[in-house]
This record gives C-alpha cells, structure tokens and sequence, in this order.
C-alpha cells in the first residue's frame, strides 16, 4: 500500500522545514486528498486495496472504502484566497450550502459519510504530530496584564530560543526550531482509540495514566491499555488488522518503536479562559467604569465594577463582538468577524448604579429626526445658536421644537447638556403619547392568568396541591412600580384536562365559580366580569379557590390532555379584557387528547447525524406558529412550567413560548420532596421579574451599516420590528449587523436601540439605549477590540438558527471555519512574521478556541442517541435569548475549589480551569453553568469538611440522593452556603445542585461539564481543537 503524500522526517533529526508547503510536519502536504472536513486518517494514502476497511468514525458506521468521491477538492493553495471575497458574495456562514471555491475554502459536504466533524477525527497524523509540537511549544502573551508562562515542558531549556519576541497584544504558541517530532502513538481505530489524542487527554483511570507502551500498536482483539475504556462492539464492526497509517509504521505490520514516547502537553502552556477572566479582575475589578468614551472596550461580564452611564449605554444594557467596526464591507470580509451586539434592554442594575430617568414632555412626547425617526439623544448636534440640530444617524438638519430651546455654550454645546437626562446619557425613558398605543387608547394594567393541568398524575404527584398553596402567598408580591403601595395587576386562574374549567373570584361572591368549557375546537371565553380581578380585593374568594382545586379533582382518572386550545384560552380572555399579560401554564405530559395542536411521539434516534435530523428541532404542527403570532399580536406572553416524565416534545410545545418572549422551565422527572425548592424559586423570581409588556423593538444605525438578522425569543413579522408580547430582565436580543455603505472613521458607528412597552403600572413608555462605536480602516484596530464573550453569544444564536435549515455537520464545519478565517486573517494581516508552525493568536480572543470547542460540544449540536432530543431542544431554547453573561457560563461552567477555603475573607475563591486535571483526591470542588451544579467529593477529602458540610463521620457515608446541603451551625457550611447563593443570585434559572462522589457513576455526568477534556459524545480536548485549527489556519495560509 503506497503511502503517498508524507515524507516521513527522521525520528530523531529536526524537523525538515517546508516539506510539501508547509513548515515542520503540519499535516499532509497540500497535494494530498482531504474529503469530509478535517480530512480524515485515512487521507495520507492512496486506495486501500478492497477488503480493508479503515474505520475512522467514532459514531458506529465505517468510513467509505475507496478513493475519495468525484468532486473531492484537492487543497491547493489555489484554493484558498484570503482577500475579500468575490464582490457580492457574502462569506459563507449559515446561509444555505457551501460556496464555490473562489469565495474562500469551499468544504464539499460529503454526506454519505457519517463521519463526524469533531476534531478527534483531524487527520491523525498531523494533529498528533502537532500535539507533540505543542509539547514544546513557547507561550508568550506580551497582552495587558500577562507574564511570559514559566511553565516549560520539562527538559527543553530549547524552548527559549524561540523566535524574536512578537508585537504587543498577541498571543503565540510557538514551536522551537529543531523540536523533535516523534511519530504518534498507532492505535486501533474505532471509538476506543483516538488517534490524535496525546496521553493527557485520557477518559477516565487514574490521573496520569498512560496505555503502557504507547508506541506499540494494539491489535483490534486486543484490551486496551488502562486509562481508556474498553471496546464495545456495538460502536460499529471492528476490522481486522484495521490500522492507521503514520510515518514510521508500515502498513499490516506493528509500529516502529521510533523516537521517543509522547511527553505529556503542559496545559499551562495554552491561553487559559481562567486566567484572562482573573486579570481583568485584576486590573478592572471594582473600579468605576464610565461610558464617556466613543468605542471604548468594557470590562468583562465577569468582572464586578461600578459603571455609570456618561453618554454611551451600559454594557449591561448592550455589548458588542467588536467596539471598533471595519470601515468598509471589503474589509469586514476578509476578516469574518460578525458585526453584531447583544442587547438585554430590560437587564437588571445593582442598587449602587443609578436607574434610568424618565424624561415626560407631556402632550408633545418625545423628539425625534422628521426623517429617520431616530429619538433625543447625544449623538445630536446642535447648530445655528440652539435652534436646529443635525441627526447623527442620517444627517438630516431639524428644527428644534419651541419649548425644547435653549442657547450653546462656547463649545457649541447647549448650557442645559447635563441637566437633560436625553443629552448627556446613553440610557433613559420616556412616557409616551396616545399616539404610541394600540388604538390611540392608554392601556390597561397587565393580568396574569394561572393555567394549571389537572390530569392524574399532577395530582397524584402533589404537584398541583404544591402550586396553588405557593400561590396563596406569592400573589402577595406581585410586582408593582416603586412608589406604587399595591400592584396594578390583575390575575385569572384556570384548570385543565381535556376541557378547560374557568373560576369566576370576583370579591362579592361568597364562593368561587366554575365554568367548563368542552368545545375545545373553538375556545371562547364564558366570562368577563369576574374572571381577571384584583387580588387584594377578591382575596378571601382567592384563597378560597385555592384550597378547593386540589380536593375538585383528588378523584380524577383523567391522563390525556390538551394544551394549544389552553393558550387560546388565556389569550381570548387577554384580548376580551383589551390588556397585555402573560400565562403561566403548569403542563406535564405529551397533548394527545383530540384537540387542535394535538401532538405525538415522534422521537426518532434514527434521524441523527442525518439530513432530516432538523425536523427534530422543528414544530411537528403548523398550528403552533400561527397561534404564536397570534399570541404576540394581542401581547399574549406564555411562560410554561413543564413536569415531563418522557418525551414531550419540546420543540413544538415550547415554540409559542419562545416567540412572545416567555420562559421555558423543565423539571425532569419531578420529585416532590426533591424538585419542589428548585421549582418554587423558578416560580417566585418569575413572578416579581421587572416585566415590560407589549414591547416592539427597533434599531437605528447610522448611514454606512444596518442591522440586518435578529436572535432572541422574538417575532418578527417584517425585517425591522422586533415584536415582544414581553420582555424581561433577562431576556437579550442579538442584533447583527452588515455594511451598505463606507464607514467615517470620524463619526464613527452610532446605535440606537428603541424599545416601546407597556409598564406594570400600564403606561406606555420608550425605554432608549444608546452606543457609539468607532471605525478604522486597520484590521488591528478590529481585532484588538474584540470581545471573545460576545462572539460566542453571536455564534452560538446563529448556529442554533441554522440547525433548523442545515445539517449539523454542515452548522458544525462553519463554525471551524470561520473561527479558523477569523484567526488566519489576523495572522496575515495583522502578526509579525514568524514561521508557520507557530499558533499567534489576537490577545483580545486568545481563548475563543476553547469557548468555540465548548459550543461545538453542547448537546445541542452534538446528534448522539444517549442525549434526550427533549433536552437538546430545551438547550437550543434557552441560549436563543440568553445575555453574555449567560452564555459565557453556560458554555465554560465555573469550577471552584473548596477545600481550603478562607473561612475570614468574604471572596468566592478563584475559580480554576474546567479540567479533569485540576481535580484532586483530596479536594472537594463546586461547579455551576447556569443550569445545573456539582459539588465533587474526591475519595480522600479531609474529614472535617466532610463533617462541616454533612455532619457524617466520613465519605462512605455521604448520600448523593440529596439536592441540597443540610443546614449546620459551622463556618464552613455557613461560608459554603453563602457562595452557592452568590453563584445562584446573578442567574436566571435556580440551578439543581448534585452531589457527586469521585469513582461512583454520576461522575460520568459531572465529567461532561469539563469543558477543556475530550467528552465522552466525541468532542475533540481544548488541546486537541487547538491543533484542529491550527492546522486548519496553515492550510489558509499555505
């Protein structure tokens, strides 16, 4: 069998720089036949002869055998133009199939393949060579606030003649000349062995542990050596003889035991998101951050600092991918880096920040451009002594209203500037007319309406008799305007099964009544007066109700139910009473009762890792959508609680909760005694939430760029308004942007974020966010204002956009892509030159890799049987309207070690990197994404902890069944209990805490969290990933 393609270097002589285009043994050579994405082990051939089978795919099925399909691009350098793309096209990202190949690299989706585009399957040859290179790899970042590393694979004082010293603000890894590069380890293919995996990334075993003799193949009936799990036969035949080819190893005989075995990579050495998150803390942490500077970069969502708004919107309110734009589309092409800012209008302030003002100009309401509509704002100038003003989004020249005048200052600016929330502030309100409501009439307070499903085994559980006793006191704390003494809002209740029963409370009954309505093909409302009242008026009637539910139905036998004529309902009834609100909606089980909406199991494991895999992502009923807009057209916003014991349907039942804006809450398997605290915290936090209501969103840009796709749980029913039913705290709409014009670098990219609502109170008001960024015509200048956060809250939103259109291979393959692009073209245009096999990375997204690695791992788009498709369309949800702060956890958890805890300071410890490597036996470990939290016990932690925490002699006797910690009058539990509430404060969604013993089975679940190992579903390690896009980037620059 030839080997064509590889010049294989000597074991031990350095390595032979430029060998078929590229430097020091980065993978094949150019000339060399890569089909699928990252190429494959198999590309360093020719045609294996028929009968040999090389399986390369860790997901079950072989890899084709034969020569790669007709129409396989060779990788030439012809291929690759790094320069704008071709005038008119956009680069390709998530719009539809792959470009020609004169757009940038075109990668022929080969989908009779299932082979999976993780970076485990890199050409195995080349990444386990540039493992072994990244072994003895130099690290500098001369960024702000980073030292040289002094970590330094042991045994290589070469490491310190890397080459000269690179420019500030750049991040390289580098290899020395003459790192020896010994050949990988072979190892049988299949799931079991990864070929392109260094020691270190190892599944499970014993810290360390490495297969024996690494350089000696593993026959396929073989056990492997320790540290890797055994070989199960269902993960797809295993082949006789099947081996990889690597130079140095002949094909069909075993390895040649050739150089030296594989050091382990110092992880250290690679940019740590840890490490970038304590240095900003370090030098931006606690200190006033003021907004009075055009395109100025923020500190980072997880630093604490005081801001104070100085004329450009807090980044709590709006934060950017890059503060600095490309001046011209051209230049925004070559460097892919999305436009875009994440806006959360409603987000919450810290009690020491000021809230927003309120500016009232009574009959005449607020002061716009005549010809862009744009409101009063700072980027507006005043000319001709104060009587006109020039809009600084269109230009056009105004006339200043009358009672708006006043005269300019010796710098042209009006002597009033700081007294005028509009002029001198980013962000503030204002109460708007009767011209700004529906139907030229003010609105009416919003109502809530309680819509509880009653069918057997919410009863049973006593999860409805759970509801209505919190309901008693929660009504009491209904959220109202602050100098209000009692809420405006009014409530309504409502039961189900496979009919609906609505309770008449109004406060001069003696008791409450109840009207059925079984028609539930055309739900009407069968009262008005009565059925929304307010609660401290109808009280006694209330409480009284609430006590009867769940005795009504004790009996019930009823187990089918319906759920789409239940929002119909709930949205009549708003529509009737002509006020905006929201449902709450308590469901648990599939609707299967005949009914519109109606739904079945469609669950099919067998659709993954297929083209019609997105079907699963998508409403099985068209009826879901329609009600949506429905719902948002009448401001009818649906929060729903569900209890699901088994498949539900997520993506369809969640849809109309997605689209007004609402939130989805999952309880998986309720336990009453278990879930019930995580439940009612969700419930509470829910009801107070600073809700706005009836919103509609726009946002106005300056002349050269518009906002052209919008992300969130929004509706959009044209391309520019983005329509709410409402909007709360926590809710953040990403909004990107695209060229249609040249930028001026002196003016700058101005954004203005109008948002028009209904208040608690029901005043309609304009909530005005403002931010100006720069512009330049230098790619540095981009770059170095980047926000690694923000990208991977763009990215994350558009990928999980496209999964309903595209295959997740494809969505998967972009990603690497542009991430790749992203870092080439800064290598080219932007770092000092140095050779190819170095990494150089910007400083300002030195981590991206390991955020981008962690989302092309989330179960969302990763297709495996053992992951719920329930829960993949939860994920897919929730991160669609997530802020920056959200995702950032979500996507890299927090891992806190809380073993040897200051019991005296009141600081959270520093959290450490998400890695199986930094756990210890003796250590005990928090981690949280947002969602769920572990605390990890090793097998040898102190005793005493174990005491101060459980109040039980010793580890065996710690149960893992429990969800919370037992509440014991000892500092350490006190101090422990203070940081998870810390952790819990600033999230939307109350986290399920799980105890985890090491070396017992939920750790296979806590090992997923551990976003820098390889995961057990197929995700390549941060190293691994790393390797994966430097050699992706040297094939763009070859």
């Amino acid at each position: 069998m030839s080997q064509q393609g590889y010049v294989a270097a000597p074991p031990y002589s350095q390595s032979q720089p430029g060998i078929g285009g590229f430097s020091a043994g980065f993978g094949p050579p150019n000339s060399s036949l890569h089909y699928g994405h990252y190429g494959d082990p198999n590309s360093s051939y020719s045609a294996p002869p028929p009968g040999v089978s090389k399986s390369a795919v860790p997901f079950g099925s072989s890899a084709p055998v034969g020569p790669p399909p007709p129409g396989t691009h060779e990788f030439s350098q012809t291929n690759f133009q790094n320069g704008p793309s071709t005038p008119g096209q956009q680069p390709q990202r998530f719009q539809g199939p792959p470009l020609p190949s004169n757009t940038g690299p075109s990668y022929p989706p080969y989908n009779r393949q299932s082979q999976p585009t993780y970076p485990n399957t890199a050409s195995a040859s080349s990444t386990a060579q540039l493992a072994n290179q990244l072994t003895s790899m130099q690290i500098n970042s001369y960024g702000p606030g980073a030292t040289p590393s002094s970590h330094m694979s042991p045994g290589h004082p070469a490491s310190f003649q890397g080459p000269p010293l690179p420019p500030p603000t750049q991040h390289q890894i580098a290899s020395p000349p003459g790192a020896q590069v010994p050949p990988p380890t072979s190892q049988v293919s299949g799931l079991c062995a990864q070929p392109s995996l260094p020691p270190m990334a190892r599944q499970d075993g014993i810290p360390g542990s490495v297969p024996p003799n690494p350089n000696l193949q593993q026959l396929s009936g073989q056990p492997p050596g320790p540290g890797y799990p055994p070989q199960q036969g269902n993960y797809g035949p295993q082949m006789a003889g099947s081996q990889l080819s690597y130079p140095g190893a002949f094909p069909g005989g075993p390895a040649q035991l050739a150089g030296p075995q594989q050091k382990k990579l110092d992880p250290d050495s690679i940019p740590s998101p840890i490490q970038v998150i304590e240095n900003d803390k370090a030098s931006r942490g606690g200190q006033i951050y003021a907004t009075n500077t055009r395109g100025q970069v923020p500190p980072l969502v997880t630093t604490d600092c005081i801001i104070q708004d100085q004329g450009h919107a807090s980044p709590r309110y709006i934060r950017c991918t890059t503060y600095c734009f490309p001046s011209s589309s051209d230049m925004a092409k070559q460097a892919r880096i999305p436009l875009a800012a994440v806006i959360q209008p409603f987000a919450l302030v810290p009690p020491n920040e000021t809230p927003l003002y309120v500016v009232n100009h009574g009959e005449t309401g607020p002061i716009r451009c005549n010809r862009c509509k744009a409101y009063m704002c700072p980027f507006m100038q005043f000319i001709e002594g104060g009587r006109r003003y020039q809009c600084g989004f269109c230009n056009f020249i105004n006339d200043v209203p009358p009672f708006f005048f006043q005269h300019l200052d010796h710098i042209g600016r009006r002597v009033d500037h700081y007294e005028k929330p509009e002029l001198s502030l980013g962000s503030y309100e204002y109460v708007a007319t009767l011209d700004y409501c529906r139907n030229n009439k003010p609105p009416n307070p919003p109502a809530y309406i309680f819509m509880i499903d009653v069918s057997y085994r919410n009863i049973n559980s006593g999860l409805v008799k759970l509801i209505c006793d919190e309901l008693k006191t929660l009504l009491d704390k209904l959220p109202r305007e602050e100098q209000e003494e009692s809420s405006a809002i009014r409530v309504g209740f409502v039961t189900y099964n496979k009919v609906l029963h609505f309770f008449n409370v109004k406060s001069s009954l003696a008791q409450p009544q109840m009207m059925v309505v079984s028609d539930v093909g055309e739900v009407f409302v069968p009262l008005l007066d009565g059925f929304l009242v307010n609660f401290q008026e109808s009280r006694s009637v209330v409480i009284n109700l609430l006590d009867q539910i769940p005795e009504m139905f004790a009996d019930t036998n009823e187990s089918e139910t319906i759920f789409a004529p239940v929002i119909q309902a709930g949205m009549e009834a708003l529509k009737a009473a002509e006020c905006a609100g929201k449902l709450f909606i308590f469901h648990s089980s599939l609707p299967t009762a005949e009914a519109p909406g109606k739904l079945r199991n469609r669950d099919d494991k067998k659709l993954l890792n297929t083209d019609k895999e997105k079907t699963l992502f998508q409403p099985q009923v068209n009826s879901y959508e329609a009600l949506a807009r429905d719902c948002v057209a009448n401001g009818c916003c649906v929060n729903l609680f569900l209890f699901p014991n088994q498949y539900v349907d997520v993506a369809s039942m969640g849809l109309v909760t997605m689209y007004t804006g609402g939130t989805l809450y999952k309880y998986n398997n309720f336990q009453l005694e278990a879930d019930s605290p995580r439940f009612l915290s969700d419930l509470r936090r829910d009801i107070e939430k600073k809700t706005g209501f009836d919103a509609i969103m726009r946002v106005r840009t300056s002349t050269g760029f518009r906002a052209t796709d919008f992300f969130g749980a929004i509706y959009m029913n044209n391309t520019t308004d983005v329509e709410m039913a409402a909007v709360d705290c926590d809710k953040a709409v990403t909004v990107e942007f695209k060229h249609d014009d040249k930028l001026n670098e002196d003016i700058g990219a101005l954004i203005q974020c109008a948002v028009l609502y209904t208040s608690i109170s029901g005043q309609r008001r304009l909530r005005i966010h403002n931010i100006g960024l720069n512009c330049s015509s230098q790619l540095a200048d981009v770059y170095k204002t980047c926000e690694t956060d923000a990208l991977i809250n763009f990215f994350a939103k558009s990928a999980f956009k496209a999964i309903l259109s595209q295959p997740l291979k494809m969505v998967r393959e972009i990603l690497v892509t542009q991430t790749a692009h992203m870092l080439a073209c800064y290598r080219k245009n932007c770092a000092s030159p140095s050779a190819v096999s170095q990494l150089i990375l910007p400083d300002a997204m030195k981590v991206l890799p390991v955020y981008m690695n962690c989302l092309l791992k989330s179960c969302v788009l990763t297709g495996r049987p053992e992951i719920p498709t329930d829960e993949r369309a939860y994920h897919r949800q929730l991160v669609t309207s997530m802020g920056v702060a959200d995702t950032q956890l979500f996507f890299y958890p927090q891992l806190l070690p809380i073993h040897n805890l200051d019991l005296k300071s009141d600081r959270i410890p520093a959290a450490v990197r998400c890695s199986e490597e930094r756990l210890s036996e003796g250590g005990a470990f928090l981690l949280a994404n947002g969602l769920s939290m572990f605390l990890w016990l090793g097998v040898s932690a102190p005793p005493e902890l174990i005491q101060g925490l459980f109040n039980v002699p010793s580890f065996a006797h710690i149960s893992t069944e429990s969800t919370s910690l037992p509440d014991l009058d000892n500092p350490f539990s006190k101090k422990i209990k203070s940081i998870l509430e810390h952790i819990q404060s600033q999230k939307p969604y109350t986290m399920k805490l799980m105890i985890v013993k090491q070396r017992e089975q939920p750790e296979m679940l806590f090992r997923q969290f551990l976003v820098e190992d390889k995961s057990i579903y197929g995700g390549a390690s941060y190293v691994d990933f790393l390797c994966c896009v430097h050699k992706e980037i040297c094939q763009l620059l070859s």
